[in-house]
């Protein structure tokens, strides 16, 4: 099983790895911080390089196991590196960074709008430039929206702290608000849980939530957010578009 360095190590950027498998353009190492599609967030991009050939990393999927999808750099090269090499991995961190920003940002939002509006997310999706956020609310009019961006601004203002640590998922689920934390959207093969906790004012978090995604270790490095618009989803179900600078 491929260890996930992109759980734990959020901010590094290169890193070395064997390759374990290979499948057509595929390859499986032992070790990775690209992070697979999933939650909302996509998939990291970047290189592969090994004995000065490289491989242009397109696409990353988890399944069994986290698949890495290659593209060759030069006509001359095979498919992907062969099993047991050793590879040098480095992220295009443009992209990740940006993902990490807009999935802090989701997470306040999230909160904010459960916390003054009683609305819960039922989805949301991010790219590297805008995102949004799917929750249960008949309508927003531009007053709620105003208001929305101007309080998502002041949290990130606040310079919250953000962490991440697991927790046994039964252990979870007696102890922590389900409501925030979201636990029953997971399948239940899940047996440990991820979570994802944003700094508060009273010594309690703003924002707990089980999660899988990459985020910034302080909301301050989000930035200005501009909420952008929203469109109805269906019977009592908004979504809220919003951006960063």
């Amino acid at each position: 099983m491929t260890e996930t360095l992109y759980l734990t190590e959020t901010d590094r950027r290169e890193f070395e790895a064997t390759v374990e498998r290979t499948l057509d353009d595929r390859v499986v190492l032992d070790r990775t911080c690209f992070y697979p599609t999933g939650g909302g967030q996509p998939n990291d991009t970047g290189v592969l390089r090994a004995d000065g050939d490289e491989w242009r990393v397109t696409d990353v999927q988890k399944k069994d196991t986290v698949y890495h999808v290659l593209e060759p750099a030069g006509d001359d090269l095979p498919s992907t590196p062969v099993e047991g090499t050793t590879v040098e991995g480095v992220l295009d961190w443009e992209r990740r960074f940006a993902h990490m920003r807009y999935h802090t940002a989701q997470h306040l939002l999230s909160a904010l709008l459960l916390e003054e509006y009683d609305a819960r997310t039922t989805g949301n999706q991010l790219y590297d430039d805008h995102a949004h956020l799917d929750c249960e609310y008949e309508r927003f009019d531009d007053d709620d929206l105003e208001r929305i961006e101007r309080r998502l601004n002041e949290l990130v203002d606040d310079a919250r702290s953000v962490r991440w640590y697991t927790m046994d998922r039964e252990e979870a689920e007696e102890t922590l608000d389900t409501d925030r934390t979201r636990i029953h959207l997971l399948p239940d093969s899940i047996t440990e849980i991820r979570i994802v906790e944003i700094g508060g004012d009273d010594g309690e978090p703003y924002d707990r939530t089980a999660c899988a995604g990459t985020h910034v270790a302080n909301t301050e490095a989000i930035g200005t957010v501009h909420v952008t618009g929203r469109e109805t989803k269906g019977t009592d179900e908004e979504r809220v578009h919003f951006e960063l600078e």
